[in-house]
């Protein structure tokens, strides 16, 4: 089922407009404590937002668990939810992917709409059809493919976001616009969409600039989804800089030090733009760029090489994997992607020497 992609420029209006032309058995919202006391009020005006009913869990990735999984299920059940209710994730990425999982899987799955309230929500979790929650210490390894009816965009969402949060959203654009190509949305080149990234001033923010970039930035991933929703081919040029990424925000966790996932991916966007170079020729002067931008507004992500090891062991759980190959996404240039390659653990190695040795 192919998601809708709704840009809003009024919320309320949008949304009201989308539930009237709907036909449902039972209003149900979910929020976490930040979005409850944030974001509902934006909504709340609505006639049949007034009469869902409402659902909180605890806001932060470590509560994308079992337990907060089995509080929804439970309060869909014990207020007579069915296969005909309909379910409103209103939230960030930690809280559309549990909620979507709820849904996909509640009575063998329920229809359920997205409002993506941080950037990284709106262009990488919300939209796409992957759901899940984190298991056992690992990120997602519990989940079900199950798109949204809709995924509805809003920029006045991001103004509640501090800088941090803010970036680790712009992290997922980045990865967009290095994969888009020449063909890019709206005939902006993929090149041109990257310098405009690049170049964004992130101090003095333009939100109406930045919902133009992030709206193209979700067309991207859309396009690419809609090619292969279960991700058997293309799909998993959406990895890029996640097969570092996810053994880096492993590893913060470990050590008690926790990252958000986006800064994460930027520093993992770094290492594999670096492998791009080893192995296809990918451009020094665009990884220098890259890198430079990451090292100014992300910082570092400091470890030695005693954690290389353990680096390369959560890479060997990546879902991605194949044949116990670990699988990454590289470029052979902006635009030119190359999907299921892979590194052995010397190169991997020397990717980390490269990353701690730039970012020093």
């Amino acid at each position: 089922m192919k998601q809708q992609i709704i840009r809003c420029s009024h919320i309320e209006k949008d949304l009201a407009g989308l539930l009237r032309g709907l036909s449902y058995d039972g209003l149900f919202l979910l929020t976490d404590e930040n979005t409850h006391q944030h974001c509902l009020p934006l909504i709340q005006s609505i006639p049949e937002i007034q009469s869902a009913k409402i659902i909180s869990i605890p806001a932060g990735d470590e509560n994308k668990n079992v337990e907060s999984l089995s509080k929804v299920w439970k309060f869909l059940s014990e207020n007579g939810a069915n296969r005909k209710s309909l379910l409103i994730n209103l939230g960030g990425g930690m809280l559309t992917d549990l909620g979507g999982f709820a849904a996909a899987t509640f009575k063998r799955g329920i229809r359920f709409i997205n409002i993506p309230t941080t950037l990284l929500g709106a262009v990488d979790a919300a939209v796409g059809g992957k759901t899940g929650i984190n298991f056992t210490g690992l990120k997602n390894e519990i989940g079900a493919f199950a798109p949204a009816l809709a995924v509805l965009i809003d920029s006045n969402f991001l103004q509640t976001l501090d800088l941090t949060n803010l970036l680790s959203g712009y992290a997922e654009m980045l990865k967009h616009a290095l994969l888009c190509g020449r063909d890019a949305i709206n005939g902006v080149s993929t090149r041109d969409s990257l310098n405009e990234l690049l170049r964004f001033d992130l101090e003095r923010i333009d939100y109406r600039k930045l919902n133009d970039l992030l709206f193209e930035s979700v067309l991207v991933k859309e396009r690419i989804v809609t090619e292969d929703p279960t991700e058997q081919g293309i799909r998993k040029a959406l990895n890029l800089g996640h097969t570092f990424g996810h053994a880096f925000e492993s590893l913060s966790y470990e050590l008690k030090r926790p990252v958000p996932h986006g800064y994460a991916v930027a520093w993992g966007l770094v290492c594999e733009l670096f492998l791009s170079v080893v192995k296809f020729g990918f451009t020094i002067d665009e990884l220098r760029k890259v890198s430079q931008f990451v090292k100014e507004n992300y910082g570092v992500f400091a470890f030695d090489c005693t954690h290389y090891q353990r680096i390369y062991e959560w890479m060997q759980h990546d879902k991605k994997n194949e044949s116990a190959s670990i699988n990454f996404t590289l470029l052979k240039a902006v635009g030119e992607i190359e999907i299921n390659q892979t590194a052995n653990q010397e190169e991997i190695d020397e990717t980390l020497d490269f990353y701690r040795e730039y970012f020093t």
